[in-house]
């Protein structure tokens, strides 16, 4: 057994071990990462040949936790993993994203990287380390790949910039972001942020880019230790380069004359298909069943070529605008009434109809992840319905793609949301998108915004979001796209999400297909997508420029108030019966939970009557009898020596034969029952018992003496 291992050491006591030559040796290429307690397996599995009529890159990247790495059961009947958490797929494609760009274009091969968390802390991150994992796994491998990469988180906490830092340490941040780089440029940077500026998101950059130069140069040694530097030979195109030269030759005037006059997405799409078929009229039966196939891939690199010199040399995009130039925007609120929130955003051919559902503690998320676990107050849900691009495709649940769109709204917005004193509500936010040309995420975060603001949530600030393009030439050229469309997306360089606040940013998510992306072009990307968010947020204040005093009528109302630790018991009451009674009586919805010294309390309903008669039913439970203060409350029992009366909810004292009247008594037969409303004065409270003596005579005339 041939073990290798090297060390990374990225300061502050963070030292990473790469492993090799131990585990799946049978997979093409596997290596072990160890950080502390941290123990994830990557490894790296591609076929030799890639199947009939595949002209893409087949890449499937699994995440999974063991429950058992952090020592728990899975929970469920069968008490087994299953299908990925949301946080697992969302790691799935923070490692996707990053090594997709980095294979061979004609490499066509069937392959899956798959990488597992075996051990772990309850306070480190995995997935900072699960890109390093998988690249070190291809780095060993003999599958092709232009690497090493790798992917550092780096947050911000006490204005300091810290390297993986830990959950602790995230849960005070005011920044949060995942890097992914080669050692020249940057691939990939995801994350959040509590209104920072452009200067310090790209200062965090620059940290995160040294590190990865640190991790990228030991992969390299790991690599030349095994010896895999020499990658497989395969053949996986049939390429004409002399019918490619011809097939762009004849097309590209058309190609590009279609593009300067077909403004609108499915106009264009048209044009450029009777481009296509004009072009294919022009060979025989035979000449197509030999190179139908590649016409069409050849046909798609003249697209590629005219789109960017469309911009590049002639300073126009597809649709005719300018590149800093925004669609045109419409925005409406309170579109849906039966919603407690809704609003319908449109940029260009883009629309995202979201909605809002205010919520009690018991509509909470529960999270029960291996590495997380408790509930989630603040949900948002992408739906991405295939009428939005005017195809005909099955729903098969909710994709990863909308589970990571939804997940960078999400993020946007968060923390925009008031903490529990000012919202007490569980709050869901859905974007359907009903239309979809470019950026259906950052739609989701503006229609978001003013749904918000429509249910009455009392946000800290609008946010609104842009995606930002990338058009470069051989030359060093290069453009930059404000809000750029799904062919900018397809045929440009870059993808670069932004949201933000007039004050900062709030959440950023940008992939590069091209490598050598500078910091020059970056900062302007971003200079360029703050100058375009706060014009997109200056059109969406036209609809609705703060949140709405109050609540819709139909939404639930929720108070929240306090009651001392001691009275929590008398609240619930035996098998919980006083609270359920309260709820049933008054139509509420109680939550009660202990924090500290204190039990806290949410009662919802949708009226504020319903409210105020529980709150009186609780506040008269806890509240404290005082000797000498008069009460009406009701006799539960008579005994041979007097009666119990209930004088407060849950609390009853002793009413002696002796102080029902100043007459005296033998028995209380015929003077009181069960059930009579009388008046009492708390007369003493016994120090060792607490136990209540009551009088009734004390409130009666004393007769004068005969």
């Amino acid at each position: 057994m041939n073990v290798i291992t090297k060390t990374i050491d990225l300061g502050n006591g963070l030292v990473i071990t790469l492993e090799t030559g131990k585990l799946a040796k049978q997979a093409n290429g596997s290596v072990t990462v160890r950080v502390g307690n941290l123990v994830m397996l990557a490894t790296v599995v591609s076929d030799k040949e890639a199947k009939d009529g595949v002209d893409f890159m087949p890449l499937t990247v699994e995440y999974q936790e063991k429950y058992a790495s952090t020592g728990r059961f899975p929970g469920g009947f069968f008490k087994r993993e299953a299908r990925p958490s949301e946080y697992e797929i969302l790691v799935c494609r923070l490692v996707d994203r990053a090594l997709r760009p980095l294979f061979p274009e004609d490499y066509h091969a069937n392959t899956q990287v798959q990488i597992t968390l075996y051990s772990n802390d309850k306070d480190t991150m995995p997935d900072a380390y699960a890109c390093l994992a998988a690249s070190a796994a291809l780095a060993v491998s003999d599958v092709p790949f232009s690497g090493p990469i790798s992917e550092v988180r780096v947050g911000r906490v006490d204005g300091q910039l810290v390297l993986n830092p830990t959950i602790s340490q995230l849960a005070v941040a005011d920044m949060d972001i995942v890097v992914a780089a080669t050692h020249d440029s940057i691939v990939m940077v995801e994350g959040e942020m509590k209104e920072v500026s452009e200067e310090d998101m790209l200062a965090a950059i620059k940290v995160a880019h040294d590190a990865i130069r640190l991790q990228v140069a030991v992969i390299k040694e790991l690599e030349a230790a095994v010896g895999s530097a020499t990658k497989r030979e395969y053949s996986h195109e049939k390429n004409d380069f002399d019918f490619k030269a011809k097939v762009i030759a004849d097309t590209y005037p058309s190609i590009l004359a279609a593009m300067r006059d077909s403004k609108a997405k499915h106009d264009r799409s048209a044009a450029i298909k009777e481009v296509l078929e004009a072009y294919k009229a022009t060979f025989t039966a035979e000449e197509l069943a030999e190179k139908g196939e590649l016409l069409k891939k050849y046909f798609h690199d003249s697209e590629y070529e005219a789109a960017r010199d469309l911009v590049l040399k002639e300073k126009v995009r597809l649709d005719g605008r300018k590149t800093n130039e925004i669609r045109p925007i419409w925005s409406e609120v309170d579109y849906l009434p039966g919603t407690h929130g809704s609003a319908v955003f449109t940029r260009g051919e883009t629309q995202s109809l979201t909605s809002v559902t205010l919520g009690s503690k018991l509509d909470e998320q529960l999270i029960d992840g291996a590495m997380f676990k408790g509930y989630n107050r603040f949900l948002l849900h992408y739906n991405f319905p295939s009428f939005s691009t005017g195809e005909a495709r099955a729903n098969r649940g909710t994709s990863r793609r909308e589970v990571g769109h939804g997940n960078l709204a999400l993020r946007a917005l968060k923390n925009m949301i008031p903490g529990p004193e000012v919202n007490p509500y569980t709050i869901r936010v859905v974007s359907d998108i009903l239309e979809s040309n470019g950026s259906s995420s950052m739609a989701t975060v503006c229609a978001g915004t003013l749904a918000l603001m429509d249910a009455g949530v009392k946000i800290k600030s609008p946010v609104s979001g842009i995606a930002m393009g990338l058009i470069s030439g051989k030359n060093g050229e290069f453009a930059v796209l404000s809000d750029i469309l799904g062919d900018e997306d397809h045929l440009g360089d870059m993808d670069f999400k932004v949201t933000g606040t007039k004050d900062g940013i709030t959440a950023c998510q940008m992939d590069i297909k091209i490598q050598g992306l500078s910091y020059e072009i970056l900062l302007q990307a971003l200079a360029q997508a703050r100058e375009g968010r706060l014009h997109i947020l200056g059109e969406m204040m036209k609809t609705l420029s703060e949140p709405r005093e109050d609540y819709k009528p139909h939404a639930p109302r929720i108070e929240k108030i306090m009651i001392p630790k001691e009275f929590i018991g008398a609240v619930i009451g035996p098998g919980g019966k006083v609270i359920q009674e309260i709820q049933r009586e008054t139509g509420t919805v109680i939550v009660l939970e202990e924090v500290g010294d204190k039990g806290v309390i949410d009662i919802s309903a949708d009226n504020k009557e319903s409210i105020d008669a529980a709150i009186a039913r609780i506040r008269a439970i806890a509240a404290v009898p005082e000797i000498g203060d008069v009460y009406e409350g009701a006799i539960k029992s008579i005994m041979p020596y007097g009666a119990f009366v209930e004088f407060m909810p849950g609390k009853q004292g002793l009413l002696h034969i002796s102080e029902v009247s100043w007459e005296r008594l033998d028995s209380l037969e015929g003077v009181l029952k069960e059930g009579d409303k009388i008046k009492v004065k708390l007369q003493d409270v016994d120090p060792k018992t607490g136990k209540y003596r009551l009088s009734r005579k004390v409130l009666l005339p004393k007769p004068e003496k005969q």
